[in-house]
């Protein structure tokens, strides 16, 4: 380490994303051109909450020359968080200082921007971070609604998956149930299940009240396949589910269901990968059929795995580069505004970059990062929906299908009109 010049650390936290390796690259490279070093710090903060100095390694130019086009983080990735615990935080601080570090790159979604935040407040002054925006649930609340880096990858190949699972679906006859990564917003359901077409997709924004019930979800479900039954006399299709509606389930309705004691990661978060989301989904489905005298054969696919670190397209590689170029140099030259003076979030106004402060990602409320949803209201979402086997108002006027729907579940036309009437949530 050369003591003359600055030390820019560079570290990722929470999942992975596509574009990770382009952001590491355009932030290291524009760096080094201005004269600093570079040091990739691995695994986020999990090493550095020890008060490790050793899980770092240098970053040059050759290191990165070619990753951009690459998935994964060639610095790994963690969800340690160090804002839970007071002693964690003055060992990142404390650990940082003696590796020389004066700025700091973190790449990552809400947790990791609040974490970084406040580890450069920890430092008084010592520290200024530069925030890159990551996440595959395009939930961050960035002006303009520009995406979050690694959604339209993470759509695109979610995509192509779905329409996969279409054609499987039509062939055998079969409805599936696929359940997508999105803890609290519905983007990538929707983004996914718009563009592939599917019959369904169900979103956590959609339910008014705070608490989702399964048999809310359930409902949705089986008015679909009812419908494309009634209206079209097929018997497959396929219902996006963002995992996001578990979220709200009640903990003790997933305990019940699930059968395990419901896991929460470092953040708080309930652990939505480690559920059996999708079989849990596709069996009450397959019970409310059965009570009728119905045998349903259905398919559970989970995606999102798949997704994290798929290689960027196009769109997410020009991207991740102007924003890591765009946190180097905030790092490197002085904030003209002291609201900046320990960093903040970068991102992409239009064409040209910009900043926020991390205050002004917060909710005032809960001092938490403010989350980002689906806006039913808005025209995208209505053409979407209008586009799916949602159970209208205006299918229970049409008696000809209300008695098919009636007919092929075992069931009175008043009993279907009854479950799907407007007020029967």
């Amino acid at each position: 380490m050369n003591p003359d010049k600055v030390r820019l650390g560079i570290l990722v936290g929470g999942g992975p994303a596509p574009g990770i390796n382009s952001a590491i690259s355009a932030c290291t490279r524009e760096a080094i051109n201005n004269g600093a070093e570079v040091y990739g710090i691995l695994d986020g903060f999990s090493h550095l909450m020890d008060g490790s100095t050793e899980h770092v390694i240098p970053l040059t130019t050759p290191d990165v020359a070619f990753i951009h086009s690459e998935g994964g983080a060639i610095i790994r990735t963690s969800r340690a968080n160090p804002t839970r615990n007071s002693t964690h935080m003055r060992n990142v601080v404390d650990a940082l200082q003696k590796l020389g570090i004066t700025r700091l790159a973190s790449i990552g979604g809400e947790d990791t921007a609040l974490s970084a935040a406040e580890v450069a407040k920890a430092s008084g002054g010592k520290l200024r971070v530069a925030h890159i925006p990551k996440t595959i649930d395009n939930d961050l609340p960035l002006p303009g609604d520009i995406p979050t880096f690694g959604f339209e990858t993470a759509r695109h190949l979610g995509t192509q998956l779905v329409q996969n699972l279409m054609r499987d679906s039509r062939t055998t006859g079969r409805w599936y149930v696929v359940v997508v990564m999105g803890r609290k917003a519905g983007h990538l359901a929707l983004g996914m299940g718009s563009s592939a077409g599917t019959a369904l997709t169900v979103i956590p924004e959609e339910f008014p009240n705070p608490v989702i019930g399964i048999e809310d979800v359930v409902k949705l479900i089986e008015g679909a396949m009812l419908k494309r039954k009634a209206s079209e006399g097929r018997d497959d299709g396929i219902a996006v589910i963002s995992e996001g509606v578990a979220e709200r389930f009640s903990l003790d309705e997933l305990g019940n269901l699930s059968g395990i004691v419901v896991p929460r990661d470092p953040h708080g978060h309930i652990r939505l990968g480690e559920l059996p989301l999708a079989p849990m989904i596709r069996r009450a489905v397959q019970n409310r059929f059965a009570e009728a005298g119905k045998n349903i054969g259905m398919v559970d696919v989970t995606i999102g795995y798949e997704l994290r670190c798929a290689s960027p397209i196009s769109f997410d590689i020009d991207y991740t580069r102007s924003l890591g170029y765009g946190a180097a140099r905030m790092l490197l030259n002085e904030p003209s505004d002291d609201r900046f003076a320990n960093g903040g979030l970068i991102y992409l106004d239009g064409e040209n970059l910009n900043t926020l402060t991390f205050d002004e990602m917060r909710d005032p409320e809960t001092g938490r990062t403010r989350v980002r949803m689906v806006d039913i209201e808005s025209e995208r979402y209505k053409v979407a929906r209008e586009y799916m086997m949602c159970v209208q108002p205006r299918d229970l006027e049409d008696d000809t299908l209300v008695e098919k729907m009636a007919e092929y579940s075992n069931r009175s036309t008043d009993e279907i009109r009854e479950r799907f009437g407007v007020n029967s949530a």
